[in-house]
């Protein structure tokens, strides 16, 4: 039996640009079906007889050479299909290059790479470039293939002039129907190249096909899994909650009132009780939230390998057996129990949880193999969140506080917050400044020429195809005075280094700070649940006579700089799209916004599950399929991190992980975990130096083929600085 409907095969090789290319499929043949499989996932042997299931194949690009086994996997197979199994095949970049090369071609490195450079493709006109005038495509390649067979026929070009001369960017087989490009069709800044190239493949693959009357079979897939977009919610057990209870606030309007003062009423001071406060310390931040913690408030905790979660309440620890789930999973049916409704839609956070994912929970999520025995010299979890249930928000715009409280019949502890709130209100007691200069630090940076070294080591793996970007880190040790809480160290990295995404979380065993600039991912309240993304690359402090147009000039102007967001902006693109399915759009690109002490250029993407989707766990799941976030990883995302788990030394751990909230009403905001600082503080004062305590601070940089290695350690030491701050510490040198 035949189908009508097309089918795809898409091939990927693992990139993390392959959804993208899946959703310009889906708009260039509306109405395929599109089945993804990684490139060893079967034998050719296996996927031989499916083969007539599909109308054509997709092989997409991938880290890597074409020439390598490892790299490739089933794809050298497939273009020596026997006559009876032949169909339309189009490739990308790595597969274009094997396409080449499995034909008589050559493989070469390219003198100056293309990692998300746009460029001018000359073409002729015809064939995939039918109809086509001028074409300006992205281009994410070390590597360029040289044909020396009249197999292949090239159909286009870049003139790259004395960097590396005309690169083959286009070509066909001449007796069998494949197709390919070299630069991405994909990528958010290719024009026409991209949407009408994959509409004249599919002309050409259909006139192919019908000359010879083939058409796709009705097969049992099951082997290579379900089409993508596959929407459906997870299988959760039904709540418990038959009713969602309602979120009880009052609202109190204190002209003046600051967050410290709020967070001092609640008792920060007291350093043996776990605190949280998620703070919008500058513009364009809004709400900080302050946890009213119980002494029996919920801690969850899990590191990876785990075969239980760890549930704290006070001094009673208890183990929940995961039991065959993950901790993703646990996390979605313990909010679904936790479910509320009626808080003040205004208001982003009613109660839920807030804590902090570190970077190796993101790494671990990619299939990634971690450090052995890292709990040796990483004593921090991967997961520590708290259960919320009474807090104030803080609208730094209005100057109202938002009490709210979970718990049934909590009337008499909003009367009195409200009370404390406007006592302050009256009170003249001033917020005492800290003096810095009581702490003497103690400042061990990572070895200047060891990380020189990585960066040439990093750059290497750029020319020769495995990654297009790396954003390479390194930890700075300090050994400090306890002259100095924690929270007083907070109000001084917050006053010295203002931040919209900034943070003060105490839970045992760790105390983290951060002054953070960039929003990772929010997601609003279902239904309709909208998911945003804001990836920062490129930023200038703010002097006098750096205007908004001198900001403009050097980062939109930079080369380096828009790469870099680029290749975010693509990597983010695809996460969305392999939830959320066709519906993601880049609502800003490249956008220069004013912060408090800087100018940044920040991209917006947002993404949403079709009209009429249920899913109360949306914005969890984009969390988990996006992490670690790629501006701190590179792309493609997976090859990337596996090159930096053997350039770095150590764990990131909280560094380069989130830090945020999920609302108990399904909405939820994470921001990226840099400009930050976190130390370990063992529970049993008799274990604890009552002298010295030891903090650590991570820094780095994204390293591209234009990166220069003397610079990028000055841009690691620089970032350094805003939070040296707040530790009494010289300037790094």
């Amino acid at each position: 039996m035949t189908i009508q409907r097309p089918r795809l095969l898409l091939i990927d090789s693992y990139d993390s640009f392959a959804f993208n290319l899946a959703a310009l499929c889906r708009i260039a043949i509306p109405d395929c079906s599109i089945h993804i499989i990684q490139n060893d996932r079967l034998t050719i042997n296996e996927l031989l007889p499916l083969l007539k299931a599909f109308s054509a194949i997709i092989i997409g690009p991938g880290p890597g050479s074409p020439a390598l086994a490892e790299d490739i996997g089933i794809v050298k197979d497939i273009w020596r299909l026997a006559e009876q199994d032949l169909l339309p095949i189009f490739a990308v970049c790595l597969g274009f290059q094997s396409l080449v090369i499995e034909h008589g071609g050559e493989l070469r490195r390219l003198r100056v790479v293309k990692h998300g450079q746009v460029s001018e493709i000359l073409h002729s006109g015809r064939d995939i470039f039918q109809n086509l005038d001028k074409v300006t495509a992205v281009r994410y390649h070390s590597l360029y293939a040289v044909p020396h067979s009249k197999e292949i026929e090239p159909l286009a070009w870049s003139d790259d002039g004395v960097e590396n001369d005309k690169i083959l960017m286009a070509a066909k087989h001449r007796t069998r129907p494949f197709w390919g490009v070299q630069y991405h069709p994909e990528s958010v800044l290719t024009d026409e190249g991209g949407l009408h190239i994959l509409q004249n493949f599919w002309t050409l693959a259909n006139e192919w096909s019908r000359e010879r009357n083939r058409r796709p079979r009705a097969l049992d897939l099951s082997s290579i899994g379900q089409p993508w977009p596959h929407l459906e919610s997870p299988k959760l057990p039904p709540s418990q909650t038959t009713i969602a209870p309602s979120v009880l606030t009052s609202v109190v309007e204190i002209p003046g009132i600051s967050v410290v003062e709020i967070c001092e009423m609640l008792g920060v001071d007291d350093h043996r009780s776990p605190f949280i406060l998620l703070d919008s310390a500058a513009n364009p931040g809004r709400f900080s939230i302050v946890a009213s913690l119980l002494p029996t408030s919920l801690q969850i905790l899990y590191s990876v390998g785990d075969t239980a979660v760890t549930l704290k309440r006070g001094k009673t620890v208890t183990r929940e057996p995961l039991a065959g789930t993950d901790i993703w999973s646990w996390i979605s049916r313990f909010m679904q129990r936790v479910e509320a409704k009626d808080g003040c839609p205004d208001v982003p956070f009613w109660g839920g949880l807030i804590g902090s994912l570190s970077y190796e929970l993101g790494v671990h999520s990619l299939d990634v193999p971690l450090r052995h025995n890292r709990g040796d010299s990483n004593p921090h979890h991967d997961l520590n969140l708290v259960y919320v249930q009474r807090c104030l928000v803080l609208d730094s715009s209005t100057n109202k506080v938002y009490i709210q409280s979970l718990l049934p019949d909590d009337v008499a502890w909003i009367k009195e917050s409200s009370h404390r709130l406007q006592a302050l209100s009256t009170s003249t007691t001033a917020i005492c400044s800290s003096n810095v200069h009581c702490a003497s630090a103690q400042v061990k940076l990572p070895n200047r020429s060891h990380y020189i070294s990585k960066i040439e080591d990093a750059q290497d793996f750029l020319r020769s195809g495995d990654s297009y970007e790396l954003c390479l880190t390194a930890h700075t040790h300090l050994s400090v005075s306890r002259c100095l809480s924690s929270w007083e160290r907070y109000k001084l990295l917050r006053r010295s280094n203002p931040a919209p995404y900034s943070a003060y979380i105490r839970l045992q065993p760790t105390t983290f700070l951060s002054s953070s600039p960039e929003r990772f991912l929010s997601y609003s309240r279902p239904p309709n649940a909208l998911c945003q993304l804001r990836p920062i690359k490129g930023t200038i402090r703010k002097a006098p006579g750096i205007t908004r147009a001198h900001a403009e000039e050097a980062l939109r102007g930079s080369r380096k700089e828009v790469a870099e967001n680029l290749m975010i902006v693509d990597l983010i693109r695809h996460d969305l799209h392999g939830v959320v399915g066709l519906d993601v759009d880049v609502k800003k690109f490249c956008g220069i916004e004013e912060y408090e002490t800087v100018w940044q250029m920040v991209s917006v993407v947002e993404g949403r599950l079709p009209t009429g989707s249920s899913r109360s766990d949306l914005g969890w799941e984009v969390l988990k399929r996006s992490l670690p976030p790629g501006s701190m990883t590179g792309a493609p995302k997976k090859r990337s991190v596996e090159i930096l788990q053997n350039l770095e030394d150590e764990d990131r751990s909280l560094y380069s992980g989130v830090f945020g909230y999920w609302c108990v009403g399904g909405g939820g905001d994470w921001s990226v975990a840099i400009r930050s600082c976190f130390k370990h503080e063992p529970e049993s004062e008799a274990e604890q130096d009552l002298d010295m305590e030891n903090w650590v601070i991570g820094a780095g940089g994204a390293i591209t083929a234009l990166s220069d290695p003397e610079a990028e350690w000055d841009e690691m030491l620089l970032k350094l600085q805003s939070v040296l701050g707040a530790f009494g510490a010289s300037k790094p040198r």
